[in-house]
């Protein structure tokens, strides 16, 4: 089996060469740049060699290739997950609501990120922090490490599906040219159609109730959330339930 040396275990500049002209942190910022307006596809070395005016080989004196550049361009956005600053409130729930947030917002600007996020990925000095800090959110619960790591792999999951809907819905009104409810109110005449015949009455009163609540994305997303840490919080050891809704 081939093994790869973690890359941040590796010098970021040559020892030896010529006098560095760009650094990683420039290769990383062209590559987001490139990821964010054309798709990951668009990213190659010659791409970037062209972007920060350079020779296609020298770059492969900083990274590996493709892989490295990837795994850079991660590791630098999960940092805005959790700004440095982030101070801990002490309550797991509104912690964990608000990195929920953070990470769903940060995948949104960046939609290369969302397939990505859910991968196999380097050990690297933002996610070791995110991780540490997640594990820390949840510390205290009476929990064991395996249990906290769970309960954090949950919400990340959540916000995971719930980032892969937000985008293949807006891939889908770019196709289509139809918004989520235009394309809905296309499937109306034929949903009737089919009611009428009694064997699917949860259709029927979706047709008759459903829509008018949560058709604010951004409310839907906070109403899965709340349900998903609120049924967390049902299962801890007793006395630590966490939070109220006030928390919110």
């Amino acid at each position: 089996m081939k093994t790869r040396e973690n890359l941040w275990m590796r010098p970021e500049r040559p020892a030896r060469g010529p006098k560095p002209s760009f650094s990683r942190s420039r290769l990383t910022e062209a590559a987001i740049q490139i990821a964010d307006s054309e798709g990951l596809d668009a990213i190659s070395m010659r791409r970037l060699a062209t972007e920060i005016d350079a020779g296609t080989m020298s770059l492969y004196r900083y990274v590996s290739g493709k892989d490295d550049v990837i795994e850079l361009m991660i590791d630098a956005v999960v940092a805005d997950y959790l700004p440095v600053d982030t101070a801990l409130s002490g309550d797991w729930m509104t912690d964990l609501r608000a990195l929920a947030r953070h990470a769903r917002q940060t995948m949104l600007r960046h939609p290369w990120l969302a397939p990505l996020a859910a991968t196999r990925q380097q050990a690297s000095p933002n996610r070791v922090r995110l991780l540490d800090t997640s594990l820390r959110m949840v510390d205290g619960l009476g929990l064991g490490v395996n249990e906290m790591l769970t309960i954090i792999g949950t919400v990340f999951a959540y916000v995971h599906g719930f980032v892969q809907s937000e985008l293949a819905d807006a891939e889908a009104l770019r196709r289509t040219g139809l918004d989520l409810m235009q394309w809905m109110t296309l499937q109306v005449p034929f949903l009737q159609s089919v009611v009428g015949s009694g064997q699917y009455p949860m259709v029927a009163r979706m047709l008759t109730e459903g829509g008018q609540e949560y058709t604010d994305i951004d409310d839907r997303f906070d109403y899965g959330l709340e349900r998903l840490l609120e049924g967390i919080a049902a299962r801890l050891p007793r006395g630590e339930g966490g939070s109220s809704p006030a928390g919110r």
